[in-house]
């Protein structure tokens, strides 16, 4: 795997800081736009010095001898990156840095790691998830001020305290005004962050040990809320003037309708309306948080919605299937629907898809493979969380019924 498309090597001086008309002669890398100084240790009169040969001016003994030492340090400089592309793994201009000095990778920092993960996921991850990898980067950088007193540390102090260490900073911090504490949950999605770019470190031999090899994750379990059969059906009956409440109800309706999440609804246009294996009406998409294709049959209360909003203006003009509103007014209007519903529940946009695995699916009979295909899980245990919570419903409903017979 080729890493680096530019390379270069530059001998410069520093004038502004001449002694004496004598300045320190310095070698710098750049590779792939990042680049690096290195002081040679050597001096030379500025007015012998040629920025454009980058070399010393003259034939006399001192200035041949400059150069051929010059000369050895390009051609050292050239041989450590043939070297490290040869070794078909990623590195950078502070690799061949080291490598020069005598330095192994145990000389990168923590911020270094940051920058290469960021670099090379930024085209891999969704928007939204390196958002998430940069507020989690921005936890781990203030503990490290906080702990270590330092704004960066070397990867090699990196070990089993730093990992413990963050869990407990991030259990008691304490959130601005107006945001939330973090729970656990929240901690251990920050964590996992911190344990994919630290592995990602060791693959590359940038650490000699994973200071998360006795380290467990601890998710605490929670039931997915849902809306049960009739809770829906009075958000399906609600009846509004107010236009803006309508178009939210018939959005949550049809993800109830269909599992589709909000980010992946607002991005169907009449492209990913296809006829199906049944020469019925089917959407085929694919998820925009794993990039996996999902194909959902399009049930009658679906359809009508689609149908409802063909020629509406809000989506005629380009071909999207359903109205768009911004998540953030997504979620404070859905309080506002669930109020005028008598709904007690954080109704929220991402219950109408937990509503589809369990009220509309799973507890009609749909087999739970089945589910997992039509939610775009790509694995069977993340539905299965569902499937636990219809359990809990037939217990609760068995529960009924050994009252009424007896």
């Amino acid at each position: 795997m080729r890493t680096s498309t530019t390379f270069s090597v530059l001998f410069w001086v520093y004038g502004k800081r001449v002694i004496k008309d004598q300045v320190n002669i310095y070698v710098r890398i750049t590779l792939n736009g990042k680049r690096v100084n290195v002081s040679l240790k050597r001096k030379i009169n500025i007015t012998t010095w040629d920025e454009k040969t980058q070399r010393a001016i003259g034939t006399d003994k001192d200035s041949r001898i400059l150069n051929l030492y010059l000369n050895e340090v390009q051609s050292k400089v050239y041989r450590i990156y043939e070297d490290f592309k040869k070794d078909d793994k990623p590195f950078t201009s502070q690799m061949v840095k080291a490598r020069y000095l005598g330095e192994d990778s145990r000389r990168f920092s923590f911020q270094n790691l940051i920058d290469y993960h960021n670099h090379k996921m930024q085209h891999k991850l969704h928007k939204n998830t390196m958002g998430q990898y940069k507020t989690s980067q921005r936890y781990m950088m203030e503990y490290i001020l906080k702990e270590y007193k330092i704004t960066d540390i070397l990867l090699s102090e990196l070990d089993y305290s730093f990992v413990i260490g963050f869990e407990d900073f991030l259990r008691s911090y304490i959130p601005k005004s107006g945001q939330s504490k973090i729970g656990n949950n929240t901690a251990m999605k920050h964590i996992k962050r911190l344990r994919r770019m630290v592995t990602l470190a060791y693959q590359m031999e940038w650490i000699d040990r994973d200071p998360f090899v006795n380290y467990k994750i601890k998710i605490e379990k929670k039931e997915r809320e849902f809306l049960t059969s009739e809770e829906l059906q009075s958000i399906e009956n609600l009846s509004s003037k107010i236009e803006r409440l309508v178009v939210v109800k018939d959005l949550f309706v049809f993800s109830c309708y269909t599992g589709i999440s909000y980010s992946d609804i607002v991005r169907l246009t009449t492209v990913n309306l296809v006829k199906g294996i049944d020469g019925l009406s089917w959407i085929s998409a694919k998820r925009i948080k794993t990039g996996t294709p999902f194909k959902i049959p399009l049930l009658p209360k679906a359809s009508f919605l689609i149908d409802k909003y063909k020629n509406n203006f809000r989506t005629s003009n380009n071909d999207i299937l359903l109205p768009k509103l911004s998540n953030q007014k997504l979620n404070s209007y859905l309080k506002e629907l669930a109020d005028l519903c008598g709904i007690n529940k954080n109704l929220t946009f991402h219950m109408a898809r937990h509503t589809f695995a369990t009220t509309v699916t799973l507890t009609n009979g749909v087999p739970i493979e089945t589910v997992s295909k039509l939610l775009g899980h790509t694995k069977l245990a993340t539905t299965q969380i569902y499937a636990r919570v219809v359990e809990k419903k037939v217990s609760q409903d068995m529960e009924k019924l050994k009252l009424i017979l007896e």
